[in-house]
């Protein structure tokens, strides 16, 4: 990661948001969270703060181009530059048969999920261009790669995401902009329980049925944790990562291997 530079990372108020807006703090990146977290968010600060970073918090709703485009104008006003994006913000959607998930629920889902990285790397992206330098990570999930029953909405906003990744990649690679997608498989935290719960209850099996079947798809029958995400997204922004660009990596435990 080049000295002074800034990070815009979306959902950094929990989870692996969170962790990444740490770790990049932690390799001496300035942090400007974007989300609706707010109290998160204020969390997330004062952890980026005590490894001697600055940070600002942002309510964006990225639903919303104009909010978007507020926050990468607050972050230019107060860091000058942005060096690196993170598009992690996103949400479950619904967990049903597609032929009872609403037109609301799809649409909210596609909003926040694809539209979201759109806004935010169509602001970015002057920026980038103009300075010869930017690192774009979005991430993704091993959904964008395989069926997940009950989880059509969600599972079209992966697989999209993933060619917007390497299409992004092709276009702005002349200006040593590298675009990079990471692929979570199960990680383990309160959204992923919660997506276990709906699951239990929509299928009429118990949580535990449902979290262990989720377990055992990993040759290493666990879960993924948050700071193996955080742990690739800082090499993706490290010069020892210069030549790699268009990719969708994997972090499942092995769940998915291609």
């Amino acid at each position: 990661m080049r000295s002074n530079s800034t990070a815009v990372v979306t959902g950094g108020g929990r989870g692996i948001g969170q962790a990444i807006a740490v770790e990049l703090a932690r390799a001496g990146a300035d942090i400007v969270l974007a989300g609706i977290d707010e109290g998160g968010m204020e969390e997330t600060v004062s952890l980026i703060e005590a490894e001697g970073q600055r940070a600002l918090d942002r309510y964006t709703d990225l639903k919303h181009y104009e909010s978007v485009q507020s926050t990468i104008d607050a972050a230019l006003e107060e860091f000058e530059t942005i060096d690196v994006l993170v598009n992690n913000a996103g949400i479950a959607g619904p967990t049903a048969p597609c032929e009872d998930v609403t037109a609301e629920e799809w649409d909210d889902t596609i909003d926040v999920n694809l539209r979201g990285p759109f806004f935010a790397c169509k602001e970015v992206l002057p920026v980038m261009k103009a300075q010869q330098y930017g690192r774009i990570i979005n991430v993704a999930s091993v959904t964008g790669k395989r069926p997940l029953d009950h989880r059509t909405p969600y599972a079209a906003t992966k697989m999209g995401l993933i060619g917007f990744t390497r299409t992004l990649a092709s276009e702005v690679g002349e200006y040593d902009i590298n675009v990079n997608a990471i692929c979570p498989g199960s990680v383990d935290g309160p959204r992923i329980r919660r997506v276990f719960e709906q699951k239990a209850e929509s299928t009429d099996q118990s949580y535990e049925d449902v979290r262990q079947a989720a377990e055992s798809e990993s040759p290493r029958g666990e879960l993924v944790q948050r700071e193996d995400i955080a742990e690739l997204a800082a090499f993706l922004c490290s010069d020892e990562s210069d030549r790699i660009t268009g990719q969708d990596l994997n972090v499942s435990a092995g769940k998915v291997m291609y």
